[in-house]
């Protein structure tokens, strides 16, 4: 991998922001930044919460790495505005940006086209009635992930096990959203598998298997917690080739470039697995898997911060 870092110019990495996944963008940014730097990148932050979009332009920066998750970053709106300003930026185009982040419309599509993804209900906030909400598990089983589609990170979501703990998810997850979704529970092993590149040239790193600490990985045992195990190879070879071609043919599907990961459960009795998402501004923290997963194939993460930034670029160029 011989990329001139000189050749990039003035870059920003765009970092912060105004979503609930604030902290996480800060520490990815935090990172990228360091790593742009040491390889001799004219790289500085950029934190759209406190400075105009519009100076990106001002100020000269040729090129943006998005380091931002969640709303704001990660949906596509701050995608069009670098459009807007012709400044390619590293990830998914407008389109596949604003698709992925609405878990809904990703799970809608890739059911479509036939690709395995949990059952599912959408209801707005207006449909969510008690008696309406007392009904979700009789049409989904036990237990029911509650989820607000737009929000990353476990943010918001609960793993309601019995009636009785339907009202609170619900609750908890309009405090995010004002849809929810409501997915049947997949039990079994937990994986995630990244990918780089764009069309027919997209390539499926190992896939990642996470052993949380009780099986719940949320917020806490993803970004606080060194309990949490990541681990290559646990998988048999065919079902580790499966997995890997199954989220290329999801990546593909949904238009995304430069990289992304998907999260997929495993089917206990029969190992089947089901795509839950796909983060096309993945995390680039100490804790984060595209960087482990990375890593497994001997690319360190200085150079993966260098390969993302090279394949910025805008929509239809």
């Amino acid at each position: 991998m011989n990329i001139d870092a000189k050749s990039f110019g003035k870059v920003a990495v765009l970092f912060g922001g105004t979503s609930a996944e604030r902290p996480v963008s800060l520490m990815s940014g935090a990172g990228v930044l360091d790593a742009l730097r040491a390889s001799g990148v004219d790289a500085h932050a950029f934190d759209p919460a406190e400075r105009p979009l519009q100076a990106l332009k001002d100020e000269g920066f040729a090129r943006a790495f998005i380091a931002l998750h969640g709303r704001g970053g990660e949906d596509g709106t701050l995608q069009g505005a670098l459009e807007w300003l012709g400044i390619p930026y590293t990830g998914s185009g407008v389109t596949a940006s604003g698709v992925a982040m609405d878990k809904t419309m990703t799970k809608r599509v890739w059911a479509a086209e036939g690709l395995p993804t949990p059952q599912y209900l959408a209801l707005t906030r207006a449909e969510l009635t008690r008696e309406r909400i007392r009904t979700i598990p009789d049409e989904l089983g036990l237990p029911v992930i509650v989820k607000p589609p737009h929000e990353g990170s476990s943010i918001g979501i609960t793993k309601a096990a019995g009636y009785s703990d339907m009202q609170g998810a619900v609750e908890l997850a309009l405090g995010f959203d004002d849809e929810l979704l409501f997915e049947q529970c997949i039990e079994g092993p937990e994986v995630t598998c990244a990918v780089l590149g764009q069309g027919d040239g997209a390539v499926a790193l190992p896939v990642v298997e996470i052993r949380a600490e009780a099986g719940n990985y949320d917020f806490e045992n993803k970004y606080h917690t060194d309990t949490t195990q990541y681990l290559f190879g646990t998988l048999p070879a065919a079902l580790e080739a499966e997995i890997r071609q199954l989220v290329l043919q999801a990546y593909r599907l949904l238009g995304c470039r430069g990289w992304g990961r998907a999260d997929l459960m495993l089917r206990q009795g029969d190992m089947k697995p089901f795509l839950l998402e796909m983060n096309t501004s993945p995390g680039m923290t100490s804790h984060s898997l595209v960087p482990k997963a990375a890593k497994a194939v001997g690319i360190a993460y200085p150079q993966l911060c260098l390969w993302l930034l090279s394949q910025a670029r805008l929509d239809g160029k």
